[in-house]
């Protein structure tokens, strides 16, 4: 319509580009049922927008210390699996984050915190869709444990109120595969010996024990995540009682670098049976399991 011409009676308006991308959100939005409790609160469920004209603005207030502590570990995944399935959907929420960095200056509330490798296909707050203030993201090649990263879990939850540890590897990892192929230059020795005894946890099928063997590769990924959410719970007390009391939760999962989808479907074991976590069942059941290995629901 020219400036100045009258609107045609009956005609339907015409929708702006920033208009259609929010319906588009919305169209892909789907809320997920939780261990029968009903549909977690999603972020994409309350959009707002700025008052400046075609800005988008986050399409959910910023996280506050009341919306934190009312967040449980089921509805944290809940919230990175909605994340995962925009992102990997192409329909993302736009974000405005010069508005979410004023309204986190002054204190930031995430409801989890990612493990994840330092490879830079596997961007944490992109890959979950989720913006400023929103979750901790700890990043290590190898998405191994050392004292500084378990003490920044711990940090995580026992001091800011994390609900939701989860550590993500991902396929064709490069420390994966050096460790696999005995890689060790320089002060990566340190950190590929972190990951032999995944390597190690691996049954020997028959078939080659090296970085060629694609499937060898993924399962010694696999592998290193479970030793991992197994070190987290042997090596730190205070998660541990976390965990038994049910306060947070402790998923594993994969992010496959070819499509985008994480899956968290990974639990811990090992030659002990103490451990603490949220086992990722089936596409909307999650179990609770105690140190003993019994399931609490």
């Amino acid at each position: 319509m020219s400036k100045g011409q009258a609107p045609v009676a009956g005609a339907k308006p015409v929708k702006s580009n920033l208009d259609r991308s929010v319906m588009n959100a919305f169209r892909g939005a789907s809320p997920l049922t939780v261990a029968g409790r009903g549909p977690p609160r999603l972020r994409d469920a309350t959009p707002s927008m700025e008052a400046s004209p075609g800005l988008a603005a986050a399409y959910s207030p910023p996280r506050t210390r009341e919306s934190q502590a009312a967040m449980t570990p089921e509805w944290a995944l809940a919230e990175l699996e909605a994340g995962n399935q925009r992102f990997i959907s192409g329909k993302s929420l736009p974000r405005n984050y010069r508005a979410q960095i004023k309204a986190t200056a002054s204190g930031q509330y995430p409801f989890a915190i990612i493990l994840s490798c330092i490879d830079s296909r596997e961007p944490a707050e992109l890959v979950f869709d989720q913006g400023i203030g929103d979750i901790f993201s700890a990043r290590v090649a190898g998405n191994v444990l050392s004292d500084d990263i378990l003490g920044s879990l711990e940090f995580a939850c026992s001091a800011s109120g994390a609900k939701l540890i989860a550590v993500v590897g991902h396929s064709n990892c490069g420390a994966i595969r050096g460790a696999i192929d005995g890689v060790n230059p320089g002060s990566l020795g340190g950190l590929i010996a972190r990951i032999k005894p995944a390597v190690a946890n691996v049954p020997d099928d028959g078939r080659p024990r090296d970085s060629t063997n694609k499937e060898f590769v993924q399962k010694v990924a696999e592998a290193n995540v479970q030793l991992v959410m197994q070190q987290i719970c042997e090596r730190s007390p205070a998660l541990t009682d976390m965990l038994d009391q049910r306060r947070i939760g402790l998923v594993g999962g994969m992010y496959d670098i070819g499509t985008g989808r994480v899956t968290f479907d990974l639990r811990c074991t090992g030659h002990r049976s103490h451990f603490a976590s949220i086992e990722f069942r089936h596409r909307s059941r999650l179990m609770l399991v105690s140190p003993s290995g019994l399931a609490l629901r």
